[in-house]
This record gives structure tokens, sequence and C-alpha cells, in this order.
């Protein structure tokens, strides 16, 4: 068994995903047991090609490269990666990160200070070096009703600020998505991922369910490493899209009905008059008119494609 295994999805990306491993391998100087696992969603042939001949001519020998037939999005592409990991911890990390010190071996030193932590992570940077928000409040009525900095200063013992510097370790909901690291007894209890997300509050959800359980989330700020932010994942009218579906399938999952019902409405009230000056937004207020249900989201929208 691994001390920890590393589980990377490439999707089109694979200059960023070799990146990312040359930048793990080179960080990770400690005498730590991992296996890295890197999970191609269907990219393009040539892509794919890429980080094959990458993979296969690495120096690291417990590099693993899995392609998948077609593109299940963060969650399911996390769990179809997970099904060859063998280790006590198990870190979800971007493509579009880079390590700036021995992130493995901090975070794994934190994570077993107390058994009641299942979930850490570091404090991302710019590529410019600019210090990023790393963690965030989990999704709420009152979040998306007042807004993130509203409940931080009404609340700062339940909402601490996000854009506050941390040198000491820091309770927080969750870490972002782009970087986390749990224990794998503690992911397995909650069932892990859950794969009817295609993209976004993937770490969410999940944080939420180990809340559940009596376990607790981390910002481990020693820790530090580089996100591209956005740069595996194209802006765009879908994505925005998909972002209210995963939303409001959170607000659903965790609250209930009629919270999912108060928000759909409030949206829908504020897309009907985004919409008069920006008609781009005509898409996304259908889907919310729909109720913004599952079956519009890009999950369904994948074609599985033969393994060339």
């Amino acid at each position: 068994m691994f001390d920890i295994a590393a589980i990377i999805i490439n999707y089109n990306s694979s200059k960023l995903t070799q990146e990312c491993i040359d930048s793990i391998v080179e960080k990770t100087v400690t005498d730590l047991n991992y296996q890295i696992i890197v999970v191609d969603n269907c990219s393009q042939i040539a892509d794919y090609k890429l980080l094959e001949e990458f993979c296969k001519s690495h120096s690291f020998k417990n590099l693993q490269l899995v392609r998948s037939k077609i593109n299940t999005g963060f969650g399911a592409g996390n769990m179809a990666g997970y099904q060859y990991a063998n280790a006590k911890y198990v870190a979800f990390v971007n493509n579009d990160t880079l390590f700036l010190n021995d992130c493995f071996s901090i975070l794994k030193t934190a994570i077993e200070k107390d058994n009641a932590i299942a979930m850490v992570g570091g404090q991302s940077f710019t590529e410019t070096g600019k210090r990023m928000v790393a963690f965030d409040h989990f999704a709420t009525i009152s979040k998306e009703l007042f807004g993130r900095d509203f409940l931080e200063k009404v609340n700062p013992k339940k909402y601490p600020k996000r854009k506050f510097e941390y040198t000491n370790p820091q309770k927080v909901n969750y870490v972002q998505g782009s970087f986390m690291f749990t224990r794998t007894k503690d992911f397995n209890e909650v069932g892990g991922f859950d794969t009817n997300l295609f993209l976004y509050y993937e770490e969410t959800d999940l944080c939420m369910r180990l809340e559940k359980i009596g376990k607790s989330c981390y910002l481990i700020p020693e820790a530090q490493y580089v996100h591209y932010h956005g740069a595996s994942t194209p802006q765009s009218i879908t994505i925005k899209t998909e972002l209210k579906i995963s939303l409001l399938y959170i607000i659903r999952k965790h609250y209930g009905y009629l919270s999912y019902w108060f928000l759909l409405n409030y949206l829908r009230i504020n897309y009907i008059f985004s919409t008069l000056f920006k008609p781009k937004y005509w898409y996304l207020l259908k889907v919310l008119l729909a109720g913004a249900p599952l079956s519009k989201s890009l999950k369904t929208k994948q074609k599985i494609v033969e393994l060339e």
C-alpha cells in the first residue's frame, strides 16, 4: 500500500498535466511512497497521445495513465481514477496546478495530528505570486442572498474571512477543489464524490457529507501551490449554466425542496432582468425556467468515443 495516491484529470490540456506531474515529483523530496494516477477524460486523440508518450517515458515509475471513452466530468473522473488507488491518503489535484513546496508531506503531517480532520488543502497562488482565496463557505440560501462578505462581517466565527492571510491552520467549511487531500477511510465512509455532479460544487458536497459524520476540514497555509485558475475549463454561458444546475442540485440535496424552490425562483427573477441587457443569458434562463434539472447538465450531452 502507498502512503498517498494522487489523482489528476486531463481533458485536452496535456501540457498542463505534464507540468503538474513534474512539479509533484520535483517538490516531493521526503521519503514518501506515493503513486500518481492520471485519468484522461476522453481528450482529443492528439492530446492523449502526447500525454501517453510523456507518461511512458517519465522517470517516476509509480505513474499510471487511464483513458476514459467518455468525458465523465470532475467527480466521476476522479472516482474512475480512485478505482486504481491503493493508499492511506488520496490527493485530488487539478492539472492546472504546480507545487511550490513539499505539499504532500506537509498535508500528511497536518491531517495525522487529529483523527477528526478528514480533509485538508493548501494555500494557492496565481502564476504571478498573488495569494488566492483557498477556501469557501458551504452553499446556503443566505450565502446566495447576502453574499460571502456580509456573512463574514456578521458572524466571523462561523464564516472566517476568505481573503485574510492565514499563517496557522484554519478550520473551514471546505478547501478549493483544485487540491484536496483526504483520508481514504473517511472518503470511503461517505461514498466519495457524488457523480451526479458533472462540474462544480463537488468539493462542497463532499465536505458537507464529511461534516455530517463529525469530520472537519482545514486550510494548511504552509502547503503552497500555483493554480492557473480556469485554465483547464474555459468560461462560457454553457459553463455558467452548469454552475447553476450544480448549485440548485446541492441546495435541494442538503436543504430540501422548499429551499431549492425559493432559490430557483430567486434566480429566475434575476435572470429575467439580466436577459434584457445581456441576451446571452437567455439559454441559462430557459434552463432555470425548466427547473434546472440534471437532464440539462453537460453530463447528458457527452458521447462515447472509441479509443484509437
